[in-house]
C-alpha cells in the first residue's frame, strides 16, 4: 500500500474482503466495509445484525476489530474515528457500489480515491499451492458432472430440463452453489452466453454445455464442452476439429515468461488460418479463483508474462450464427516449468 502511495483500503463484500480475512460477507444495502490503514489497526465495520456472522468467520481471529453500526444511524460517519491518521489517497474496492462511492467520497472529501486493485490484483494474481488444490478440487467436482451428460441431454428435452438436472448434479457433486448452466443446442450454440430456454433439442444438433459453480471454499469451477445428439451436421465437424487442435495448442502455449496474448494468439491464429477467425467471437480465456472472471484475461492486448500460480480458463470457441457453435474450456495453472490443466476429461466432440 505504501508503495502504491495509498493511506487505506476500504474493502466491500466481495472475493478481495475473502482472500483479506476469510469473511464471505453479504452485499447488503447495509454497509460492510474493511478499513485497512497502511499504517495501524484493520477494522471491520458490519451492520449491527451482521455482528455474529463476523465473529464467527477467521476474520474475528485475525486481530481485525469490530465495529457495527444500528439501523438509521450513518455508518460512514465511522470512518472519522477509526482512520486517525492522515488520509490524503484511498483505494477503494475495485467492484463496489456506486452508492458507497459516492457516500465514502462525501465522508472523507479530502482523500482522493483510487482502486485497491493496484494492490490486491498483484497478490491474488498468482495463487499459492492451497489455493492451486482449491481450484483442482473444483475442477474434479465439475468433470463429474460432464461425465453424466447423457442421462439428460437426449432429443425431445428442453435445454431449461437439461440445466435442471445438471444444476442439481452440480450441488451433489460438491458445490455450494451453482454459478450458471448454459444449454444452448443447435442455433442457440453460435451465441457465447446463450443460457437456456424452452427450446426442444432435435436430433444431429450441437449441444454447448458451459456450466460452474462455486465450493464450499469460496473457489470456483467453469468447463465447457460440447456435445451432439446423434450425428453431427458435416459443416459442424469441418470446424470442431480445428477448435480442439486450438484449444490443445493454446493449452500447450503456457509457461512462465509467455505473455497472455500470446497464449491467446496460440489458438486464434489457428481458427483463423482455417477462414474461422470472424466466428471466434471473445477473448480466450480469463483468471479464475474466489471470482469467476478476475485476471489475468488471455487476451490480445494483454502483454503480462504468465507466472507460476496463474490460474486462468482456455476456451476458444466457434459460432456460426443461424446454424450452430462449439467451444472447448479448461481451466489450467502456469507451474514453474509448463502448465497444469486442471480439468482433466477428454475434450473431444461426444455424440451421445
Amino acid at each position: 500500500m505504501t508503495e502504491a502511495g495509498l493511506d487505506a483500503l476500504l474493502i466491500p463484500p466481495s472475493a478481495d474482503l475473502q482472500y483479506l480475512t476469510g469473511y464471505d460477507a453479504h452485499a447488503l444495502e447495509r454497509l460492510t466495509l474493511l478499513v485497512l490503514p497502511a499504517e495501524g489497526e484493520a477494522t471491520l465495520i458490519v451492520p449491527r445484525l451482521e455482528r455474529p456472522a463476523a465473529e464467527a468467520s477467521p476474520a474475528s481471529g485475525m486481530g481485525v476489530k469490530l465495529v457495527d453500526h444500528e439501523d438509521g444511524t450513518d455508518p460512514y460517519q465511522l470512518l472519522r474515528t477509526v482512520l486517525t491518521g492522515p488520509v490524503r489517497t484511498v483505494g477503494l474496492g475495485n467492484r463496489m457500489w456506486a452508492e458507497q462511492v459516492l457516500a465514502l467520497r462525501a465522508a472523507l472529501p479530502g482523500a482522493e480515491q483510487r482502486l485497491a486493485g493496484a494492490v490486491l490484483a498483484g497478490l491474488r494474481l498468482r495463487k499459492s499451492p492451497a489455493e492451486v488444490e482449491a481450484l483442482r478440487r473444483a475442477g474434479r467436482a465439475i468433470d463429474a458432472v460432464h461425465a453424466h451428460m447423457a442421462e439428460w441431454l437426449r432429443p425431445g428435452r428442453t435445454e431449461a430440463m437439461v440445466a435442471a438436472d445438471i444444476a442439481a448434479a452440480i450441488r451433489a457433486a460438491g458445490h455450494a452453489t451453482v454459478e450458471f448452466t448454459i444449454v444452448a443446442a443447435g442455433p442457440n450454440a453460435a451465441s457465447p452466453h446463450h443460457g437456456v430456454s424452452d427450446r426442444v433439442i432435435r436430433p444431429g444438433e450441437p449441444v454447448v454445455v458451459d456450466i460452474g459453480g462455486r465450493m464450499p471454499d469460496g473457489y470456483c469451477s467453469d468447463s465447457t464442452r460440447t456435445y451432439c445428439v446423434g450425428e453431427p451436421p458435416d459443416d459442424f465437424l469441418a470446424y470442431y476439429n480445428v477448435l480442439q487442435e486450438a484449444q490443445r495448442a493454446a493449452v500447450a502455449a503456457v509457461r512462465p515468461g509467455v505473455t497472455a496474448e500470446a497464449v491467446d494468439a496460440a489458438a486464434r491464429d489457428l481458427i483463423t488460418a482455417a477462414g474461422y477467425g470472424d466466428a471466434f467471437l471473445h477473448r480466450t480465456g480469463h483468471g479464475i479463483g474466489l471470482d469467476g472472471h478476475e485476471d489475468p484475461y488471455i487476451v490480445a492486448g494483454n502483454s503480462t508474462p504468465l507466472e507460476p500460480g496463474m490460474a486462468f480458463s482456455v476456451e476458444p470457441g466457434v459460432y456460426l450464427a443461424g446454424r450452430h457453435g462449439a467451444r472447448i474450456e479448461d481451466i489450467v495453472v502456469c507451474t514453474a516449468d509448463g502448465v497444469d490443466r486442471l480439468n482433466t476429461i477428454d475434450t473431444g466432440l461426444v455424440v451421445l
